[in-house]
């Protein structure tokens, strides 16, 4: 359901709603990535901490597959935190190959911190907007993931 333009209104350009989408998610992440370095994370730690916070025991193909990167990228970055003693890696029964990837008590302290400082941030910005728009707004960016993810299929043929 799309809103109608005001009588005498422009229409909204697409293209210019893409490009201040981009901007903004690039101001968004520079200041969210901000303040995770000041707890000592990056925003790839972070992502990898905060998606094991959300189900342990991933392996790093199946980490790379959500975090929508490849699994050599992930390898350096969970090798990383191994040595930080952040992340551990368990062996899988009947597996000799993959690794089940679990936090340590100090990798999920670390994430709690960083879950909050996004909280924190998401308050003071996206959570100032009424709760209609709010709303509105998810049914939008699920609206336009679900074209995204059609458009990627189509594209795989």
């Amino acid at each position: 359901m799309s809103p109608e333009p005001s009588p005498g209104a422009e229409p909204v350009d697409p293209l210019r709603v893409w490009f201040r989408f981009i901007r903004l998610n690039r101001r968004v992440s520079a200041a969210v990535g901000a303040e995770l370095r000041e707890i000592g994370l990056s925003i790839p730690q972070f992502d990898v901490l905060s998606t094991l916070t959300e189900r342990e025991g991933l392996t790093q193909q199946e980490l790379a597959a959500r975090l929508y990167v490849t699994k050599g990228n992930v390898s350096g970055l969970i090798d990383r935190l191994v040595e930080a003693g952040l992340v551990e890696r368990r062996a899988i029964p009947g597996d000799r190959r993959s690794h089940a990837l679990h936090l340590t008590p100090a990798g999920t302290d670390l994430a709690s911190r960083g879950i909050a400082a996004q909280e924190a941030y998401v308050a003071r910005t996206l959570g100032r907007l009424d709760p209609r728009d709010i709303a509105a707004f998810e049914r939008l960016v699920l609206q336009w993931r679900g074209f995204a993810r059609e458009d990627a299929q189509a594209s795989r043929g």
